[in-house]
């Protein structure tokens, strides 16, 4: 039995929901073809929900190359980014490899399928974690610290196989956090293979020197400031299994 927010695919032409599929456009040909694509994988309805409005409609939120909605597919929730009309690119194939890279060392939501304008992965229930540091649990040190610890070892992980993120100093909405306090990474369109690698430098520069470190008190967490840029040096030089050890040690991690 459908929710009363889950729209059924076959039925978004010719409505006013059918605009989440071709944005910023509103062309019923472009409906119809990504229509096509969302039954050819499987993608039965959409789920209106979370705090990004689209003409009043509530999606999980909106990017430069895409709109990221929940939906069904295959009966189980999935977030699906759809390309935007106006996407500096033609496809979401390469994001796609990203992540399937990423997924392959345990980073990120898992794939589930792409298409030329679609991009299905495994629904995250979380918040961004500039909100998550707002709760109630991010005031415990102890429970702070295991997140970073968690999202740097993710970082140390993609810069092992040459990925660059590329959003992680400005971290927003790239990071979720969910109520269990697990936070995931997210959102690899920005992602390279020929940047060199800044993963955990640039994470750790969010949560260290950016807003975030006021949010959290990085200061009485990470006193040792000196320490940590000395280690950060040093791994950036290097990026080996025993300068990112150094890292962690030098944060208490």
């Amino acid at each position: 039995m459908l929710e009363e927010n889950e729209i059924p695919v076959k039925k978004l032409l010719r409505t006013k929901y059918s605009r989440i599929i071709t944005y910023p456009l509103s062309d019923e040909a472009q409906a119809r073809a990504i229509i096509k694509e969302l039954v050819s994988v499987g993608v039965t309805a959409l789920v209106l929900e979370g705090s990004t409005l689209i003409d009043g409609i509530p999606i999980l939120g909106k990017g430069c190359v895409g709109l990221v909605v929940r939906a069904v597919l295959d009966e189980e929730p999935v977030a699906l980014k759809i390309r935007r009309a106006d996407a500096d690119r033609a496809s979401m194939e390469n994001e796609a490899r990203l992540l399937r890279l990423a997924n392959s060392v345990g980073v990120g939501p898992k794939l589930n399928t792409a298409t030329r304008n679609l991009l299905a992965m495994g629904f995250f229930d979380g918040m961004p974690l500039f909100k998550w540091v707002q709760r109630p649990e991010a005031g415990n040190a102890s429970i702070v610290k295991r997140v970073m610890r968690r999202l740097v070892q993710d970082c140390f992980k993609l810069d092992s196989v040459g990925l660059d993120h590329g959003e992680l100093s400005h971290a927003p909405k790239n990071v979720l956090v969910n109520r269990a306090s697990i936070p995931c990474i997210v959102d690899f369109e920005s992602g390279s293979m020929t940047r060199r690698v800044a993963n955990v430098t640039s994470l750790l520069q969010y949560f260290l020197f950016g807003k975030l470190s006021r949010l959290i008190g990085a200061s009485k967490l990470f006193p040792n400031r000196k320490i940590v840029l000395k280690s950060l040096s040093l791994y950036k030089q290097e990026c080996s299994v025993e300068s990112f050890q150094n890292v962690l040690g030098a944060l208490g991690l």
